[in-house]
């Protein structure tokens, strides 16, 4: 599994549409995504998922009306008609990955199981998802696998989503224990610690798997690594901190420091943690949200950033900013939009480039 950072041929998202998963603020998400959409369509090709033909119309009326299309390069968006049932497509699409094939490089896709988090009951088209990228990425079918395990002696797909892998590109993951191991019912009865590790060597290449602890408050996904821990080189992690001991999040977050200073890298040293802020507690109708800064996308020569209208938002900027100085780092507001539980890089999935 490359690095996120590594050249992409395209970004994959989907366009909303379940206003439900933004109640009483839908109307302004499209609007978000046209954003991000603009930014990414100049620097790569953009897929974008689109519920069938009046979806996409209404899509493409958007983009018009942003401006979009007028600003970025012909033929760098481009549509597909599949049915869905949310747009988080970093977690129910595919894990794309490079395989060596005699000396020469063949994309693959990791086409994992997927139960919407084990929380909602519509998950059926999110889950045939994955296969239709594989295919439409053109990896064929010796380079795209469905992953099973078989626990006493009865054979299941496994489940897993994107959003609690992070690569660094040489052969590490991150995870959480609180993701795949605190509740085994979940997901994947029966599968401990080593089987998972088993998995990611097979399917992703990792020759070493980092368990953190625990996600940050609000997040409904048990914990995804993508809120709260992300490679910024091979050796370097950029890891979600909390200054203020009277927030939840603050134990939790230097339990996992603690974890990352004593864990080693591929060459056996150790990393090197950069501090991110987290931003100030965003609750909406009572209830608070996975708000971060870490949940950004690297693309090809652009980080996009979600923001809240915070004074730590110019922090994380700048941050990434001097960690990136070759690409523009770009701030999205989000406010609206991590009212879906999600932002920027639970919305995108990479598709890395092979030439």
């Amino acid at each position: 599994m490359p690095a996120e950072w590594e050249p992409h041929g395209a970004t994959w998202i989907a366009w909303p549409h379940n206003p439900l998963d933004w109640p009483r603020r839908f109307p302004a998400i499209p609007w978000v995504v046209a954003d991000i959409v603009r930014y990414l369509a100049r620097t790569e090709i953009v897929n974008i998922v689109v519920e069938h033909k009046v979806h996409e119309t209404s899509a493409r009326k958007i983009l018009v009306e942003a401006n979009v299309f007028k600003t970025v390069p012909e033929g760098s968006i481009v549509f597909h008609r599949w049915p869905t049932d949310r747009m988080w497509v970093r977690d129910s699409g595919a894990t794309f990955v490079v395989r060596d094939s005699k000396g020469r490089k063949e994309l693959g896709a990791v086409c994992w199981g997927f139960n919407a988090w084990a929380k909602y009951n519509d998950w059926h088209k999110d889950a045939r998802i994955s296969a239709k990228m594989a295919s439409e990425a053109k990896c064929n079918k010796s380079n795209t696998w469905h992953p099973e395990i078989t626990i006493k002696k009865k054979t299941r797909r496994v489940v897993l989503e994107g959003g609690g892998i992070e690569a660094n590109g040489a052969g590490v993951v991150m995870v959480t224990e609180e993701w795949l191991l605190s509740d085994t019912q979940v997901r994947n009865p029966g599968i401990d610690r080593a089987a998972y590790e088993k998995l990611f060597a097979d399917y992703l290449g990792a020759t070493q798997t980092i368990w953190l602890k625990h996600g940050i408050v609000g997040d409904d996904t048990h914990g995804h690594i993508d809120d709260l821990a992300r490679f910024v080189g091979p050796n370097y992690v950029l890891l979600a901190t909390e200054d203020d001991p009277k927030d939840p999040n603050y134990r939790l977050l230097q339990q996992n420091l603690k974890v990352l200073r004593s864990a080693r890298d591929h060459n056996g040293s150790k990393f090197e943690i950069i501090p991110l802020p987290m931003p100030s507690p965003v609750i909406i109708r009572g209830q608070r949200v996975p708000a971060s800064y870490a949940n950004f996308y690297i693309a090809n020569n652009l980080v996009l950033v979600p923001t809240f209208n915070d004074p730590k938002d110019r922090s994380a900027l700048d941050l990434l900013a001097n960690i990136f100085p070759d690409r523009k780092v770009v701030g999205i507001h989000c406010g609206d939009f991590i009212w879906g539980l999600g932002a920027i890089h639970c919305m995108t999935q990479q598709q890395p480039g092979i030439e």
